[in-house]
């Protein structure tokens, strides 16, 4: 059942397998990259405890020995001094230019551990296993890599492709509920930043695919990484075109901070509100029907996952605290917000002509709502 994307950057080629059953043939996927069957892993401790051991077994498998260590698990953790520690074990344990990190966890564990193999004796190989649905369709995919700042999100980084993904859709079955809608928030952004079609099969077969449908999961998975792999080939350092992936992530940027990067709030379930106030501020701008926001806002309802601000439990800043946070994102150009609207469901664009006064009514009667 594995399927594979390849990621067609000149020189930083690379393969993304989708399918149950990839921890067990890790080893026979990963030696070809091997100068010496030797690999350190790097894990958070909830993943650790469910599927170590089954990853550790696929490596031995194929006569790799491995090393590994495990951090906290949660967002947290994508900062100085976990970044700091890792790259001092990693240091430690004699990883040589030539050798193969392993990145096993969720979005946190991949980009810190793709940012740590970036800076590590000026950069050695990585392979992203993500092991969320959020890190398999979106942050394992494309080079990102980073830690938090106090300032904001993904305010430190650099840009270091994995040699592979091995998105192993079985591990999925592990996670929360919870856990799995946020992944699919980012699912949701492809289909509207791209692909209606996709979008009009995420309402007819996205409930499937939470219900444990492999068959489901697995497409949901490919076409997302398809898209992405393919704005990626465009636009690998977000120049133009990848700014399109950041779909809602400017709202839900400002929210992650808002709420101290807490459980409060994941980050999928961000990009889902963020998505459907970005739709809204469009509607608002007429560049979009208002029919748009609400068959988004339906299907998100529908999928049982946060839709709204009165979503997010606990205090808020006002609307202007609010913009201010926005203001810190990465997508700011000469002072200016940069933001992902939408002319339609599929149709998404860059634009910094956003009128921040409809923004601002907008939040504030979001914040009413709660």
């Amino acid at each position: 059942m594995m399927e594979t994307v390849h990621v067609g950057l000149e020189g930083r080629e690379y393969d993304i397998h989708i399918g149950p059953g990839l921890l067990a043939r890790s080893g026979e996927l990963i030696r070809p990259f091997l100068k010496r069957p030797r690999v350190a892993i790097v894990s958070d401790e909830n993943v650790a405890a469910l599927h170590l051991d089954s990853l550790k077994n696929g490596l031995q498998a194929a006569g790799i020995s491995s090393v590994s260590m495990t951090l906290p698990a949660g967002e947290g953790t994508k900062s100085w001094p976990h970044f700091t520690r890792t790259v001092e074990w990693l240091l430690e344990q004699k990883i040589e230019r030539n050798d193969v990190v392993l990145a096993f966890g969720g979005g946190v564990i991949g980009d810190l551990v793709g940012f740590a193999s970036a800076v590590l004796r000026r950069g050695v190989r990585f392979v992203q296993l993500p092991t969320s649905l959020l890190a398999q369709v979106d942050s394992s995919v494309g080079g990102k890599t980073g830690i938090n700042a106090p300032q904001g999100k993904n305010l430190v980084g650099a840009f270091h492709q994995p040699s592979l993904v091995l998105a192993d859709t079985a591990v999925l079955g592990t996670l929360t509920e919870r856990d799995f809608l946020a992944g699919y928030g980012e699912v949701v952004k492809y289909g509207l930043l791209g692909d209606f079609e996709f979008f009009q099969w995420l309402e007819a077969n996205a409930s499937r695919a939470a219900a444990g449908d492999m068959d489901a999961r697995i497409h949901a998975v490919k076409r997302s990484v398809q898209m992405k792999a393919e704005i990626v080939e465009r636009d690998e350092t977000e120049q133009g075109d990848r700014a399109l992936l950041n779909l809602g992530h400017t709202f839900c940027h400002a929210f992650e901070a808002a709420t101290g990067y807490s459980d409060r709030l994941l980050h999928g379930e961000g990009v889902a509100i963020g998505c459907a106030l970005a739709f809204e501020v469009s509607a608002r701008m007429g560049w979009c029907s208002q029919e748009d926001p609400s068959r988004l806002r339906a299907h998100l309802r529908d999928m049982k996952m946060k839709v709204d601000l009165a979503d997010i439990p606990g205090e808020l800043p006002d609307a202007d605290g609010l913009i201010a946070l926005m203001g810190q994102d990465k997508k700011v150009v000469d002072g200016q917000i940069r933001f992902i609207m939408a002319r339609g469901i599929g149709e998404a664009f860059v634009t910094q002509d956003v009128d921040i006064a409809i923004v601002r009514t907008v939040l504030q009667e979001a914040l009413a709502a709660r």
